[in-house]
């Protein structure tokens, strides 16, 4: 790779750490490659075509739908712009694999690498080693464990999506403090899961609920169904469940209908197109779902394009592209699904 990069794009990539976060609420991709028409550029001149950037995009395997629609996502981002070729890794688990695939790419001097990490702290020397190489990756979804590994993060707020339901939760409810609340959570023993708890959590206590009845899952069918039927046959009553994955929320409606139970009003979460195509329709219990964008990884290589062709984001003053960029985490209900709708993934 040469190194004649204008200075002050080198000196962001190698040195720039002050933190600065910008929330963007806004959805623009979908999970399927035919929806790439769905990934739109703003009118500025950063979208004009510039040098040729070549990045590599390596992410977990697509197991569920939400982490399939990253990589589709990304891919179909990159169709937009003539300047840009993108490198993609077969998706894996194997964190050995993924430092591998990360290490092909130094090799190979590409121009950026967006990173989603099966294993943030694993990936972490790999993705400096790539940072001290002068290659500028872009860190999604999952941290690593060093602000040196990365010149910009986008992150997904896990906090924020249990606030939303929460919330949510707490409008619907209108005061009344008897109402009983159910959660069946993701993997219990990762950080995003107690981030959404806790955010849950505080948002109820605003106005004087707690949940009830807690249960966890893994993020798939079969465990969101075997939870949610232990978490039904414990709680005779429910009046508000809140799901954290909508991947799994298949099991769990399917484990509703078979308890024959309809008298709560479930929330989902990370936004996927057949709840809310469910919400549109109103027939079942499900009346909200709280986005978990699966366009961090498109995100990530408009931002990886941005900073090798020395550009900002136009709409701020800054003449850097931010170091963190936290993307919202609204609710969706039948009132607002059509805003929503086309840019969601199939679970």
């Amino acid at each position: 790779m040469s190194f004649t990069r204008p200075r002050r794009r080198l000196a962001a990539t190698l040195g720039a750490f002050a933190a600065a976060t910008l929330v963007l609420g806004a959805c623009t991709n979908s999970s399927d490659d035919s929806s790439s028409s769905n990934v739109g550029k703003s009118n500025t001149d950063n979208d004009k075509s510039g040098d040729k950037v070549v990045i590599g995009f390596s992410a977990p395997a697509a197991d569920h739908g939400w982490m399939g629609a990253i990589t589709s996502a990304a891919k179909a981002q990159a169709e937009q712009y003539d300047d840009v070729e993108l490198r993609v890794a077969e998706g894996t688990n194997d964190v050995n694999l993924q430092i591998s695939q990360v290490e092909t790419f130094i090799n190979d001097k590409v121009d950026a690498i967006v990173l989603l990490p099966f294993d943030g702290a694993a990936m972490t020397p790999v993705a400096t080693k790539a940072m001290e190489a002068g290659i500028p990756v872009i860190n999604v979804d999952r941290e690593f464990d060093s602000t040196f590994a990365a010149r910009t993060t986008v992150l997904g707020d896990n906090y924020g999506m249990g606030v939303s339901a929460g919330t949510y939760v707490c409008e619907q409810a209108g005061g009344d403090k008897d109402k009983v609340v159910a959660e069946i959570a993701g993997i219990d023993s990762l950080p995003l899961t107690q981030d959404r708890s806790k955010g849950f959590a505080d948002a109820l206590k605003k106005c004087g609920l707690k949940v009830n009845n807690r249960v966890a899952a893994e993020f798939t069918v079969e465990s969101g169904e075997k939870a949610a039927s232990n978490l039904l046959q414990a709680a005779p009553k429910i009046d508000y469940l809140w799901n954290h994955d909508d991947d799994q929320g298949v099991g769990v409606l399917a484990a509703i209908k078979a308890a024959n139970r309809d008298e709560f009003t479930m929330i989902g979460g990370a936004g996927s197109a057949n709840v809310m195509r469910d919400i549109e329709a109103d027939n079942t219990v499900l009346k909200a779902t709280v986005i978990y964008p699966s366009t961090q990884a498109a995100d990530g290589v408009k931002l990886a394009r941005l900073i090798v062709q020395d550009k900002a984001l136009s709409d701020l003053a800054e003449v850097e592209i931010p170091r963190k960029i936290q993307l919202a985490a609204p609710v969706v209900t039948k009132e607002n699904v059509k805003e929503f709708i086309d840019s969601a993934f199939e679970s």
